[in-house]
């Protein structure tokens, strides 16, 4: 095999390689565009559906069926209103805010985390108010979430605050039988309790741009073919080139009898 087809084979076999790393991630961003369907339409579903018991929604297990997240559920009991917690670094109103989680124990006797909403940071390590649950019986309309991962990081977080909503570590600082299946955004309370809070903004129904990144990435496989034809059909034309040599300069037709005249003197000299 020649030099030149070697390097042909080359090129070809980089277009393949590249195009392959393309196609693998233009499935990936497919994936994650399907993925972003499924949770937009979850939470169409489930957003603004009537609300139900939470012993309709959460078993005696106390796991949450991934289909009912953003369910809204309706608790009848009371708060634990001495055993609440603030969870730190919270992203709400342009800075990082505390999310106020009480314990609330249902009519069944199981406590459910309910996160009542957000204050802002204080001048120290607390926000300078919190305010309080309602006392006594209540009923409260929360939307159901999953817990969160703690931080990889290792980080913790002063007495009386979590670095997240890690349901299992929130269920050692408490006293009873807690769900650590899942927790609850408060929607309404009745009565409510004193002062207010920062509330939730709605989940965003924004596709993101898989599909676009995706369609990219085909292209840009394509481009690869094209680029490395080019490359191919170019050093062709040049090899072409330097094979045929540059075509001989076309006489005039005074020069041709010019040249005539010189061959007839030649030859009578001869």
């Amino acid at each position: 095999m020649s030099r030149r087809l070697t390097r042909w084979t080359v090129y070809v076999l980089i277009a393949i390689g590249f195009a392959i790393a393309c196609v693998f991630l233009s499935n990936w961003q497919f994936e994650r565009n399907e993925t972003r369907a499924a949770q937009i339409e979850l939470v169409e579903q489930n957003y603004d559906a009537a609300p139900v018991p939470l012993s309709a929604v959460i078993g005696e297990d106390g796991a949450l069926d991934p289909d009912d997240e953003w369910r809204p559920v309706t608790l009848q009991g009371e708060y634990l209103a001495d055993q609440e917690l603030l969870v730190r670094n919270r992203p709400h109103g342009g800075t990082s805010a505390f999310e106020v989680l009480v314990p609330f124990r249902d009519a069944d006797g199981r406590i459910f985390i309910v996160d009542r909403g957000w204050v802002p940071p204080g001048e120290g390590a607390e926000p300078d108010s919190v305010p309080s649950p309602p006392d006594g019986e209540v009923e409260v309309t929360v939307r159901l979430r999953p817990g969160e991962q703690l931080p990889a990081s290792g980080r913790g977080a002063p007495e009386g605050q979590v670095p997240t909503i890690n349901l299992p570590s929130i269920a050692e600082q408490v006293d009873g039988e807690v769900i650590t299946g899942a927790y609850g955004r408060v929607i309404s309370e009745d009565p409510a309790g004193s002062g207010s809070l920062g509330g939730f903004d709605s989940p965003t129904d924004d596709p993101g741009p898989h599909l676009s990144y995706a369609i990219q990435w085909i292209l840009f496989a394509l481009m690869g073919f094209i680029f490395i034809g080019y490359i191919i059909r170019t050093e062709i034309v040049k090899h072409r080139e330097e094979v045929e040599g540059v075509p001989a300069p076309v006489k005039s037709p005074r020069r041709r009898d010019h040249d005539a005249d010189v061959e007839d003197e030649l030859l009578d000299v001869r």
